[in-house]
């Protein structure tokens, strides 16, 4: 029942208004235990018992603010801080989780009271959580949006969760026509063990969160991490409920569960950013590669011949060229068809890439001339290796229906400084020579200047 639009002003009637009643009843009541009649109903009497009942629920009213009033008091303070700091804070930056001191109740009482501040301070947490992981949002996401490379998009996002999870070790893994790839890994020491781990495939398969707790008696083989992890963690990457790639974290203490959530969450726009990522990387191997044997094509390359022809004569390190093409190819395509000349092409670009050396980059010239840049290589050592690419091609078969195929190839090499010129393109020009001189001797040849 309300009197008054304030508890404690009810409270105060109340209390009072049962001092005096007290007060009233309690004369007659003296009656009752034997007290003469003269003494009780006299007005002195009467007087001093209301007084004692209004002063006793004065006292009640007063105990009542102090004690009770001042711990209410103290919790709408600090939820009028909090909501202050929610109304006027311009950023998340503004929000920052408070110390106990600033923001938090003591629970000190096993009542209604210590229920109510056990109550704020959990309700506090929660929206503490819910800023941080807003935060941790806002943020990861304007790293997202200011990558576009996909190794660095990897790198980043994997940097940025293992130090808000605190996890030890991080992975994306990418499927890309029906085989896993890693764009980049931390803290795992054998990456190629973990794309030939079968559970790798049926956790891609099961398209699920998966959290996997190591006990303290439980030892795993140690070729992956160099530590001993508590924890794994594998979340699925979706775009367009079609999976993607799988984030892996791993740490030696268990992740907090709501950041665990928010890593949830935040896989949702990673996984955007990462498919933007994969398709422009897609663009722009399409830009730079032949679509049929995967080399580097015409423009593309030499544009990187130009690049190599700089640091050659920067550096005064030799550059050498070997321009190459298959011996009657067009025979080749009359009497197989295009497609077995096809298959034959893309023998040759393996055999090629088998042939070169780590770091000389191969090139589709056009049709069937092909171009390896070695950096760093002298007259002998095109010539080492325009002979192993000769033998090579000549041994291979190619299979066409029931068809084999042998093709040989013919091989002009050049080496800067040693022939002198005065840009990349002489270099081609002199290789072209060399290579119509191999033809002119009976093809299945190298020639070198």
């Amino acid at each position: 029942m309300r009197i008054t639009r304030k508890v404690f002003n009810d409270l105060a009637i109340f209390m009072v208004g049962f001092g005096l009643c007290m007060g009233l009843v309690f004369p007659p009541f003296m009656l009752v235990l034997g007290i003469p009649q003269t003494y009780v109903f006299t007005f002195p009497f009467y007087a001093s018992c209301i007084a004692a009942g209004i002063a006793v629920g004065a006292i009640n009213i007063f105990l009542a603010r102090t004690v009770v009033g001042k711990r209410l008091r103290m919790l709408s303070d600090k939820m009028q801080y909090i909501g202050d700091r929610l109304t006027h804070a311009r950023t998340l930056g503004d929000l920052q989780e408070c110390d106990s001191d600033e923001c938090r109740l003591p629970v000190d009482s096993h009542d209604e009271l210590g229920e109510s501040a056990h109550a704020y301070n959990t309700l506090l947490s929660a929206l503490s959580d819910a800023i941080s992981s807003e935060a941790a949002v806002h943020a990861f996401n304007t790293l997202m949006a200011s990558q576009l490379e996909l190794e660095m998009l990897a790198k980043t996002a994997v940097d940025y969760l293992r130090s808000y999870c605190g996890a030890k070790s991080g992975c994306i893994v990418i499927e890309r026509g029906g085989e896993f790839t890693i764009p980049y890994c931390y803290g795992i020491t054998d990456s190629s063990a973990l794309l030939a781990n079968d559970h790798l495939y049926k956790l891609f398969e099961s398209k699920s969160y998966e959290h996997i707790e190591l006990a303290d008696q439980i030892t795993i083989d140690g070729l992956l991490v160099a530590y001993k992890p508590k924890e794994v963690h594998v979340a699925p990457l979706f775009y367009k409920e079609v999976p993607i790639g799988l984030l892996i974290l791993a740490s030696d203490t268990l992740i907090d569960r709501v950041k665990l959530q928010t890593v949830e969450l935040l896989n949702q726009s990673f996984s955007i950013a990462l498919n933007n990522a994969i398709t422009y990387d897609q663009l722009q191997k399409l830009a730079a590669n032949d679509p049929l044997t995967g080399l580097y094509n015409r423009r593309f390359g030499m544009n990187r011949l130009a690049e190599e022809y700089v640091r050659s004569v920067r550096s005064h390190s030799p550059l050498g060229i070997l321009l190459f093409d298959i011996d009657h190819f067009k025979r080749v395509n009359d009497t197989y068809g295009h497609t077995a000349g096809d298959r034959v092409l893309i023998n040759i670009a393996k055999i090629s890439a088998m042939a070169a050396r780590k770091g000389d980059l191969l090139i589709r010239y056009g049709g069937e001339e092909f171009v390896i840049i070695l950096p760093g290589a002298g007259k002998e050592d095109c010539l080492f290796v325009a002979e192993r690419l000769r033998h090579m091609v000549e041994e291979s078969v190619v299979a066409a229906g029931d068809a084999k195929i042998q093709v040989t190839v013919s091989i002009g090499a050049v080496s800067y400084p040693e022939y002198a010129c005065e840009n990349e393109i002489d270099l081609i020009k002199i290789a072209d020579k060399a290579l119509y001189i191999a033809k002119d001797k009976g093809r299945n040849a190298v020639v070198s200047y």
